[in-house]
């Protein structure tokens, strides 16, 4: 029969780790979770090598540097995003609803918008994502070149604006908002009619219609200049 071992030699069990190895998608995840609660800015190496309670140096074994971490992010959030299938005869109503979903995802992620301006998407959702609108397009007879254009002018004006409208998230309320559209409105009455006619004579309706009113309007413009160049397109080819 063995002897016990005595207190003196006893060797204090090691607590088992509960830290979630660390990886590429741990790192994304966490970021996510600053991102939605602070915003782009609070989302830094050093904070996210807080959150998985490590050092930051051990996070560059999976992510190279921010504009890596920004493209992942950027690639999940259009995953996010659906994608309408091409149909020719309702091809205005599908564009639309990818633009309002890329839209609605982006907002949802407060200002991540910011992050995808100036940023050709080469990442393999945001290469799903492009290929869904230029099919919508292409489908509903929007000739080549238009086509091309159209996706990148059509994905900026969605960003834009909702990297917009995540700024407002994170620096104000609505009711701040409101009011500061309000005395706007007021400033614009106040104006110098002999100098600026146009402004004081619109000054009621500049400020009129909240952001989701807006983007709506800005959308009907860009599919509605889409379907007015094919149609002019179709009739010149007979």
């Amino acid at each position: 029969m063995s002897l016990p071992v005595p207190p003196w030699e006893q060797r204090p069990q090691k607590r088992r780790s509960t830290k979630q190895p660390l990886s590429q998608e741990a790192i994304v995840a966490a970021a996510f979770k600053i991102l939605d609660a602070e915003g782009l800015e609070a989302v830094t190496m050093r904070r996210i090598a807080d959150e998985l309670d490590t050092g930051p140096a051990s996070l560059y074994a999976h992510v190279a540097n921010k504009d890596e971490l920004y493209a992942l992010l950027l690639d999940q959030a259009a995953g996010e995003v659906r994608l309408p299938a091409p149909d020719a005869e309702h091809w205005q109503d599908r564009a639309k609803d990818f633009l309002r979903d890329l839209n609605r995802v982006l907002i949802s992620h407060k200002d991540l918008g910011r992050a995808a301006l100036a940023r050709i998407p080469v990442s393999p959702n945001a290469l799903a994502s492009s290929e869904a609108l230029l099919a919508i397009l292409r489908t509903g007879g929007v000739p080549d070149q238009d086509c091309a254009w159209a996706a990148d002018i059509l994905s900026l004006y969605v960003v834009a604006h909702a990297y917009e409208n995540g700024l407002q998230q994170l620096h104000g309320d609505e009711d701040e908002g409101m009011a500061y559209v309000a005395a706007i409105g007021e400033y614009f009455h106040q104006l110098p009619s002999d100098r600026f006619p146009n402004i004081v004579g619109l000054a009621g309706l500049l400020t009129t219609g909240d952001g989701d009113v807006r983007f709506e309007f800005g959308l009907d413009l860009l599919i509605r200049g889409l379907a007015a160049r094919a149609e002019e397109a179709r009739k010149a080819h007979g």
